[in-house]
């Protein structure tokens, strides 16, 4: 039998379409884990708090076995606070699975795999969500081309806030940096932002909310 510490917290598993990011469109598998240590102002998996069941790490892997497409998203709630969150990422990387995880900011990843079969997919909150003083900005330092870092904004605040960011840190240099409208589809003003400054970022959206605008889960 395996001990607890070889289970993870599970809300969701699913196949649907990346709907957001440099891989947007792909058939992906999506793991998305119970419990997130933030509590931003406009999040849209408030479900993942506290709904969920365990699962082995070998059950979770069952799972993606089935599967016809090699893409996995490691999402949540807060997949890295998991105990068995590094496992299951290079349990995945040696079936030759690509992997991205996509975590809020807060998680030192430096503790976790990074090849060129992981991308990460890491947040840094600005100010509406209220969880900017929970950021943690060494993260900066681990990010890879092959990366993304994304900024969700409601606010010109918000928007002056990323802009600094990608300015003191040379992000656009570093990593494939989104800037991304809070429920994730009116882009306009963020569009007209970026070209009057001249900035070399992508203006992303998530078009799973365009495909499925009705649904929360399973997409």
């Amino acid at each position: 039998m395996e001990d607890i510490i070889d289970r993870m917290k599970i809300n969701e598993i699913f196949l649907s379409i990346q709907g957001e990011g440099v891989q947007t469109g792909l058939p992906t598998f999506f793991i998305r884990t119970k419990g997130c240590n933030l509590r931003c102002n406009y999040c849209d998996t408030k479900y993942a708090y506290t709904k969920g069941h365990d699962m082995t790490l070998n059950e979770i892997v069952k799972e993606v076995r089935k599967q016809p497409y090699k893409l996995v998203c490691l999402t949540g709630g807060e997949p890295l606070i998991q105990p068995i969150a590094g496992s299951l990422i290079e349990k995945l990387v040696q079936e030759n699975y690509k992997v991205c995880i996509e975590t809020n900011g807060s998680i030192n990843i430096s503790k976790f795999p990074n090849n060129q079969n992981v991308l990460y997919s890491l947040d840094i909150k600005c100010p509406s969500s209220s969880m900017t003083d929970k950021m943690y900005f060494k993260n900066l330092n681990y990010l890879k081309k092959k990366d993304q870092i994304k900024f969700v904004m409601r606010t010109q605040k918000d928007y002056e806030f990323a802009k600094s960011i990608v300015k003191r840190y040379k992000l656009s240099n570093q990593t494939n940096v989104l800037f991304q409208p809070v429920g994730g589809i009116k882009a306009r003003w963020i569009v007209d932002k970026v070209l009057s400054d001249k900035l070399n970022v992508r203006i992303g959206l998530q078009i799973h909310k365009i495909i499925w605008p009705s649904s929360k889960r399973g997409v």
